[in-house]
């Protein structure tokens, strides 16, 4: 939203009556490293107000890549610590910030969370509800994750989903993935939020 005309989409909006569904939170910065954490926090006090603005109620949050020569349980709760800091800062504004798992095999590598298991165990460390997870289920499926087992149990902890086929990462029906059967999954264990196709269409 930093490089867009926010006035602009929130007169495009009024008119066409479309509802947003997300904003990224600004800036991108590694999570996973203390030293980005303060402005990650400024930005996301800016983030927050535009989120609210535009009728936004889901911000994206990045983890950042692996650092090299710190361990992973460090990096791992400095990514709690910052977050723990955001949800103090999102209390009461009704929107909330969603950290998103990513494959690290095809699209990002390098990247430090690419387990669900591991992004949900985050969020119950933060345990509170200014902060949730998105779930990717091409970036799952690329992972080699079981949609039952990663997320059985835990499916509350999901504030927002994407979508798309694997592989070429193209709309639904491209590809390999059994993408009906997660959907229904989803839906079926709980999940009644908005599903963005997050693809690069082939037509």
């Amino acid at each position: 939203w930093m490089r867009k005309d926010v006035t602009a989409i929130r007169r495009a909006l009024d008119e066409t009556g479309l509802n947003l569904a997300a904003i990224v939170a600004e800036p991108m910065v590694w999570l996973t490293d203390p030293e980005n954490h303060e402005a990650f926090l400024m930005g996301l006090a800016q983030s927050a107000a535009t989120a609210r603005q535009l009728g936004a109620p889901v911000m994206i949050a990045q983890a950042g890549n692996h650092r090299e020569g710190v361990s992973r349980n460090e990096q791992h709760q400095a990514i709690v610590a910052c977050l723990t800091r955001a949800a103090d800062m999102l209390e009461g504004t009704g929107v909330t910030l969603a950290l998103e798992p990513l494959n690290d095999r095809v699209d990002h590598p390098g990247y430090f969370l690419t387990s669900t298991k591991e992004g949900l165990d985050i969020i119950d460390e933060v345990n509170r509800p200014e902060v949730r997870l998105l779930y990717d289920l091409y970036h799952s499926f690329v992972m080699d994750e079981d949609i039952a087992e990663v997320l059985e149990g835990r499916v509350d902890r999901i504030v927002h989903a994407h979508l798309a086929d694997h592989p070429g990462r193209n709309e639904p029906g491209t590809g390999k993935m059994d993408w009906q059967a997660w959907v229904a999954w989803l839906q079926d264990n709980g999940y009644d939020g908005l599903i963005g196709l997050e693809y690069r269409p082939t037509g």
